[in-house]
Formats: C-alpha cells, sequence, structure tokens
C-alpha cells in the first residue's frame, strides 16, 4: 500500500490528467466567453431605444447570472457526486456546459423574438452556471482520487492549470476574431463562432471522458458500504465547519487574485495611468501564461515540501510582486512586461488551494464539502472584490495592491494554522502510538 502512495505517475494517470483537465479548460471557455462579447450581445438581445446604461447593466446582470447559479448547481451535482459516483457527474457537467453554450450560438436575437431573446439567454446562462459549479470541485476530486497520495498536490495544480487555459483560450479567441472580422461582420454572425466552437468542443471533451474510469477512492466506499448515511451536506454543516471555513478563505484568495490581477488591471492601468489597451492585453496574455506554470510549479512543491510552507512562501512572494507590478506599472511601463509576468507567476499559489481542500475532507462527504465552501466563497467574494477595489480607489489608486497585499497576509495565516494543524496530528499519532 506505500508503494502505491508513492509510486511515480503512470500514463493512465497522465491519461486522467490530460482529458479533465482539457475539460475544466474548454468548460472555462464556455462559461467566460460571455464576457468577451458581452457588448454585441447587449446591443442584439435588448430593444434598440433603452439606454446605453441599462442595457450595459441588464447585459452584465446575465453574465452574473452564471455565478449566483454556481452554489445551488454545485451542491446537487456535489450530492449525487458523494452518494452516486464522482464519473457520472464528471460527465454530466460538461454535457450540461456544452449545450446551453451550443445554444447560445444558435440563439435568435431581440429582433426575432422580442423579450423571449434575452429570458432564453438568461436561463442558458444559469444552466452554465450550475454546470461550472459542479465541473471545478468535481475535477480536483477526481484526479485527486485517481493518483497516488503523493503526487495529489501536482495533479490539483495541473489541473488548476488547465482551468486557467480556459480564460486564455476565450482571451486569444475573442483577440482573433476582433482583429480579423470589421464590426458589422461581428455583429451579424461572428459573435456566434466562439459559442459554436465552444460547443462543439464541449461535446467532443464529454465523449472522450467516456474512457476515464470511477475513482478508486468511490469504488473502495462502495463495496465498504461507507458512503455517507445521512444528506452530505449536513454532514458536512454539522462536522466539518474548520474545514469549511479554511476552505472559504482560500477560495477568497483563489477568486480575488484572479479577479484583481488578471481580469481587473488591464482596465485599470489603461484607466488610471494611460496605457494603451494593446499594451495591457499583451501583458495580460503573458500573465495569464505565467500563471499557468505557477499553478503547477506551486502544486509540485506540494508533493515536496508541504502545502502548509508552499502557502505561506507564494503567499510572501505574491504579496512582494503584486505590489512591485502595481508601482512598476505606474511609474516604469518599460517594466510592464516582466513585472506584469512575476505577478502572475506568483497568483499561481492557487495552485495550492485545491489540495488543502481535497485533504480537508473526508471522501464520503468530500465533493459536497469542497463545492459548498468553493462556489459559497466565489459567488461572494468573485462578486464582491470589483466592487470594493473600486470602492477603495477613491480613497487611493493603490487600493488593487493593498487589496491584494490583505489576501496575502490571509494566505500567510492560513498556511500557519495548516502547520499549526500538522504538528497536532503528528503528535497525537506518536501518542497513539505509544
Amino acid at each position: 500500500m506505500e508503494q502505491e502512495h508513492t509510486r511515480p505517475l503512470n500514463r493512465q494517470d497522465y491519461k486522467t490528467l490530460v482529458l479533465a483537465a482539457l475539460g475544466g479548460a474548454l468548460e472555462f471557455y464556455d462559461f467566460i466567453i460571455f464576457v468577451f462579447f458581452a457588448a454585441v450581445i447587449g446591443e442584439l438581445f435588448f430593444p434598440a431605444d433603452i439606454p446605453e446604461w441599462l442595457r450595459q447593466l441588464q447585459t452584465f446582470a446575465i453574465f452574473a447570472a452564471g455565478y449566483l447559479a454556481r452554489p445551488l448547481g454545485g451542491l446537487i451535482m456535489a450530492h449525487f457526486g458523494d452518494s452516486k459516483g464522482r464519473k457520472k457527474m464528471f460527465s454530466l457537467s460538461i454535457l450540461l456546459m456544452a449545450l446551453p453554450t451550443l445554444a447560445m450560438g444558435l440563439l435568435p436575437t431581440y429582433a426575432t423574438l422580442g423579450i423571449a431573446a434575452p429570458i432564453l439567454l438568461l436561463l442558458l446562462r444559469v444552466l452554465q452556471g450550475a454546470a461550472i459549479g459542479g465541473e471545478v470541485p468535481g475535477a480536483w476530486v477526481f484526479v485527486a482520487e485517481h493518483v497516488p497520495q503523493k503526487r495529489v498536490g501536482f495533479a490539483c495544480g495541473t489541473l488548476t492549470a488547465g482551468l486557467t487555459f480556459g480564460i486564455l483560450l476565450g482571451s486569444l479567441v475573442a483577440t482573433l476574431i476582433n482583429t480579423s472580422m470589421t464590426p458589422q461582420t461581428i455583429a451579424e454572425t461572428g459573435w456566434r463562432i466562439p459559442f459554436l466552437l465552444g460547443g462543439a468542443f464541449g461535446l467532443l471533451a464529454m465523449y472522450l471522458r467516456r474512457w476515464l474510469h470511477e475513482t478508486p477512492v468511490f469504488t473502495q466506499m462502495q463495496q465498504r458500504k461507507a458512503l455517507s448515511d445521512e444528506l452530505p451536506l449536513k454532514t458536512v454543516v454539522a462536522h466539518h465547519r474548520q474545514s469549511v471555513v479554511v476552505s472559504m478563505l482560500l477560495t477568497w484568495l483563489l477568486s480575488a487574485c484572479i479577479v484583481v490581477v488578471l481580469l481587473m488591471a488591464p482596465a485599470l492601468l489603461q484607466k488610471l495611468h494611460g496605457l494603451p489597451a494593446a499594451l495591457t492585453l499583451k501583458a495580460n496574455s503573458l500573465a495569464t501564461v505565467m500563471l499557468i506554470f505557477g499553478c503547477i510549479i506551486s502544486g509540485a512543491l506540494v508533493d515536496r515540501i508541504g502545502a502548509a510552507t508552499t502557502l505561506i512562501v507564494g503567499s510572501l512572494l505574491l504579496a512582494v510582486t503584486s505590489w512591485t507590478f502595481f508601482t512598476v506599472a505606474a511609474e516604469y511601463p518599460a517594466w510592464l512586461f516582466s513585472a506584469y509576468a512575476l505577478a502572475g507567476l506568483c497568483v499561481g499559489v492557487v495552485g495550492v488551494v485545491p489540495f488543502v481542500m481535497v485533504s480537508a475532507f473526508p471522501p464520503a462527504v468530500r465533493f459536497t464539502g469542497i463545492s459548498f465552501s468553493y462556489n459559497l466563497s466565489y459567488a461572494i467574494f468573485g462578486g464582491l472584490t470589483p466592487i470594493m477595489v473600486t470602492l477603495m480607489m477613491k480613497l487611493t489608486p493603490m487600493a488593487p495592491a493593498y487589496y491584494v497585499l490583505g489576501l496575502a497576509g490571509v494566505g500567510v495565516l492560513v498556511g500557519l494554522w495548516l502547520k499549526r494543524a500538522s504538528a497536532q496530528r503528528v503528535l497525537l499519532q506518536q501518542v497513539s502510538a505509544q
């Protein structure tokens, strides 16, 4: 058994990782592609005579509906993932994402359907939110329960890198379409292409997932009849509140760092410091690539030096590089690319987060515990972060840097708590052995 825990990754492990990461990347692409075409969608799916601010508000409200649907969709899928099997929900989540995305690409606009067009768009967006709510926690659980115990950090970090690649893919596709087509062509047919591609690739990824196997951990629980006797969510809330708090804090770190450093930074640099949009977007693409590498590196470090040490060191580096980035970008634009690349690399500390969450909950309620903590925290902090940063900027233009500094502090504190908890477990094991 010890050899099984410490063995190197084999061909089947790599196959599982690749298929899981590919599916996750495509689901994230499907989920975020909406925001890249929000302007043209607003023009096509709402009346032409409404004020522009109202059109933008309604469009982004539909986008936000996907985030609000995440907790409920994730909990439902996690419940069945803990009771019926990881693989079934893992396949369902990608189908539930691919079909609405494909339907978005085929959906008639307001000129054809009237008020039914934005209503249908909203319903499809809610389905996307439910799907992504089950996909991310399910994917982390799936790969963690397939690989050897001493390789779980690398597996979770690699999968998180795959999810990040989905964001990069969406940005690249949007850039390609906007540079190769005229605004009129995009408004007529071009905006549909990313949705049709996402839906088609999602269905392909679902087909490829047919070759995946149920996780050994869940299979053993079935054979031993060790599945949760009561509602998994009830067990999580009643007996694992500490794990929920830690998971929610780390999800805040994960979501807010990505929102501030990757999603908000280009617009902030343009608005506050007058940097050209093309320059900031190119630097942003480089930072996203570095984040992908950062997730893999941090995951591998977890297996070697432990989650607590990796989280503490990574959070401290995040604080330094993020502060440097926001300072350098303002005063020395020539250093923008290198400073942004280092900040993106250190945001990769979020690759530690899934390992901690997977380890925090027992297998019988693992899917539900992660889904509840992750999706609830993401819905709250993922949505509130832009508002909080914007309000803070009324006090200081360095508000984004201060916000990331605060989160880095949260990461250090959680890392210290994990060190203490690990030391207590070792002490208890020694006492038991005596």
